[in-house]
């Protein structure tokens, strides 16, 4: 059985690995690269293998990263199975039309500029139709129920605690049992189940995004949002918080939830969730309380609450309306997409606000390097939006607790309760933290692990 890793090998996006078993060959995820435009650009629209000689693609989650270019992959001549769980194909269904049209909205406005030039027109990696086109594809499992996706190798999905759907997959193949964490999640975060813990497994395909550090306490988190939140308002300013549609967002809003209720922010704070897939995928939340940890059943089932739409709450959808919180007048909070700040209706607010002292940019999830979002954390005196140079005079503040990846004990913790495991393979994730959670793992008692290159291949 062969492993190569053609995305997210040394780096965070466009998760793509292939295995080779029985003459058949899976790919797991299909994923969007981030990072430098043009870079990506070409990693994004030209795959290094030929999509047509895939028999099966297996897909851990809906992120964009993992999910982004199944319609290019189709596009270009792939014409199988894409496997995922029931709550992950409504997430794409809305996932990677909102992709589409962002790409499409985005080749316009450059074409706009272009033809001013006589320069050549851009076209998107794939617009709306083919991604229609590759829904067609999709076939929905239930976690812990095994399927075959191709003969001779059987899977099994579990809880993943990542985000809404997510899953490990466990594969069984050639008489060994793989597992991909695709993106692992954290114990006692709300609304989702813990991860699944595997007892026994061959060959471990781990991501360690957060390989070399840990999170916060979530405890300690919401008094520090509370206190940003706060700190914002005295000063008449506004709150951006850059959220993914998928997953932070719905966590932010559950958490602003709490501390109204505990009285710890004002009652009369307006907060603006702009973005028209958030309220898509809040809407398929509400649709699979199976994915639901106790705690979270109990709020939506027994006491019939909705922590998704209390009544400060306010979702954009029209585009009018987003342009009107430009005009806001006094101290709002404005939660919008996109998580990295590189597309969508995020740009608009941050290049609107990011002059202005009294405002601040709260950043609660991962950034890849080359991002927007990296050089607000870096604090970077000047950053490029939409082409223009902006002197970033805000607060910029960062709670990664809210992130949904598993931390380096929590990585740790799921890989040293799996028995018999021989091989590990340490993928999505920046050198820095692999090299890091690599020497880890060496510390306790793993012999065989490696961090592939792009492209590289190992037997398991």
């Amino acid at each position: 059985m062969k492993f190569t890793s053609y995305g997210a090998a040394r780096e965070v996006t466009g998760s793509k690995h292939l295995i080779e078993t029985n003459g058949k060959r899976i790919l797991l995820d299909c994923g969007i690269f981030h990072g430098r435009r043009k870079e990506a650009e070409a990693k994004n629209k030209n795959f290094p293998f030929k999509p047509a000689d895939l028999d099966a693609v297996i897909l851990s989650h809906a992120h964009i990263d993992h999910s982004g270019n199944l319609p290019n992959l189709v596009k270009q001549g792939y014409n199988g199975p894409i496997f995922c769980t029931n709550a992950t194909l409504d997430l794409c269904t809305h996932m990677l039309l909102d992709s589409a049209f962002i790409q499409e909205k985005e080749a316009e406005y450059i074409n706009t500029k272009r033809r001013k030039k006589g320069e050549e027109q851009v076209e998107p990696i794939y617009t709306q139709k083919d991604a229609e086109e590759s829904l067609r594809y999709f076939t929905g499992r239930k976690h812990n129920e095994e399927f075959e996706p191709v003969e001779g190798v059987k899977v099994v999905f579990r809880e993943a605690g990542h985000i809404l759907g997510a899953a490990i997959v466990e594969i069984h193949a050639e008489n060994k049992k793989i597992v991909f964490t695709g993106d692992l999640g954290r114990k006692g975060l709300a609304v989702l189940k813990d991860p699944y813990q595997v007892n026994q497994a061959d060959v471990l395909i781990t991501e360690s995004t957060y390989g070399d550090r840990l999170h916060e306490d979530i405890h300690e988190a919401q008094e520090k949002l509370a206190n940003i939140v706060n700190k914002t308002i005295k000063k008449g300013g506004k709150l951006i918080i850059p959220a993914f549609a998928l997953g932070r967002t719905q966590e932010i809003v559950y958490g602003l939830h709490q501390l109204f209720d505990e009285g710890k922010i004002p009652p009369n704070l307006q907060i603006f969730v702009d973005s028209p897939l958030a309220v898509n995928v809040t809407d398929v939340f509400r649709k699979h309380p199976e994915c639901y940890d106790l705690e979270s059943q109990e709020i939506f089932t027994d006491k019939q609450e909705d922590p998704f739409g209390f009544s400060r709450l306010k979702y954009i959808t029209k585009v009018e309306e987003s342009k009107a919180l430009s005009r806001y007048v006094g101290p709002c909070i404005i939660i919008s997409a996109s998580g990295m700040c590189e597309f969508g209706r995020v740009t608009h607010h941050l290049k609107n606000n990011i002059e202005d002292h009294r405002n601040t940019v709260l950043i609660v999830g991962y950034m890849a390097e080359n991002t927007l979002g990296r050089k607000l954390i870096n604090r970077f005196p000047e950053v490029n939006i939409l082409g223009k140079p902006y002197k970033v005079r805000c607060d910029v503040e960062v709670v990664d607790v809210y992130s949904a990846h598993a931390d380096r004990s929590d990585l740790l913790d799921f890989a040293t309760h799996i028995k018999d495991l021989k091989k590990i393979l340490i993928v999505h994730g920046e050198e820095k933290s692999q090299m890091a959670y690599k020497e880890a793992l060496k510390q306790n008692g793993f012999d065989w692990v490696q961090i592939p290159k792009p492209g590289e291949t190992f037997e398991i």
